[in-house]
């Protein structure tokens, strides 16, 4: 048996300063830390007492400070991984969001998507990003460890849970699993069939005042 939680960070500087994420290495703002601590708390609730965790993270600030706090509760470590990060704009990064609108050239709705060119100079493209993520899972699933916890970005998350349900890379490029910043999704595998579940996406209601504990 194994469960995933996959952690999309909380608030961070891009989002309120309406510039381009990806690898630009925005931190955690005060409403983001403050997320991160109902995350930590939200997943020490569901993990059983003495149970072996393991913590994995994107490198960026804004996932490793999550971590850092949800890795404090279980008494480990985060092991950081700069593939579990968010995809590459480019010189976009950092950059206001408007900036980026202006020259982002979207995918065909039929015909090439993976490898298609956005109009970004350095930006990654599909296959290489779902590649870089799909090889961290890959590493990820080696360990037996029952209950693990991924540290991750909004728009990495969709090519976590593909490699979970062992979607070809191929077909990915229509793939979209989208979940709100600061939100958990559990994966899970049983032990008898061995099929792997998405048993939610996106779950927010930790940060909801009202459902704290």
């Amino acid at each position: 048996m194994r469960t995933l939680y996959v952690v999309t960070h909380p608030e961070a500087t891009h989002h309120v300063e309406g510039v381009v994420g990806g690898w630009h290495d925005a931190q955690l703002t005060p409403a983001g830390i403050r997320a991160a601590l109902s995350i930590a708390q939200a997943l020490r609730a569901r993990i059983p007492d003495g149970a072996g965790v393991e913590v994995f993270s994107s490198d960026l600030q804004r996932t490793s400070r999550t971590a850092e706090e949800v890795a404090e509760l279980f008494g480990v470590k985060p092991i950081l991984d700069r593939r579990l990060r968010e995809k590459s704009y480019g010189e976009a990064e950092g950059k206001p969001q408007e900036w980026l609108e202006r020259r982002f050239v979207p995918p065909p709705a039929v015909g090439e998507r993976m490898d298609h060119d956005e109009g970004v100079e350095g930006a990654e493209t599909k296959a290489a990003w779902a590649q870089r993520v799909y090889a961290a899972m890959d590493e990820i699933l080696q360990s037996p460890c029952a209950h693990q916890i991924l540290v991750t970005h909004g728009g990495s998350l969709t090519f976590v849970v593909a490699s979970w349900i062992k979607m070809p890379i191929k077909s990915a490029g229509y793939a979209s699993f989208r979940a709100p910043s600061g939100s958990i999704t559990t994966l899970h595998e049983d032990d008898f069939f061995h099929n792997r579940h998405v048993v939610s996406l996106g779950d927010t209601l930790h940060l909801d005042p009202a459902h704290a504990d």
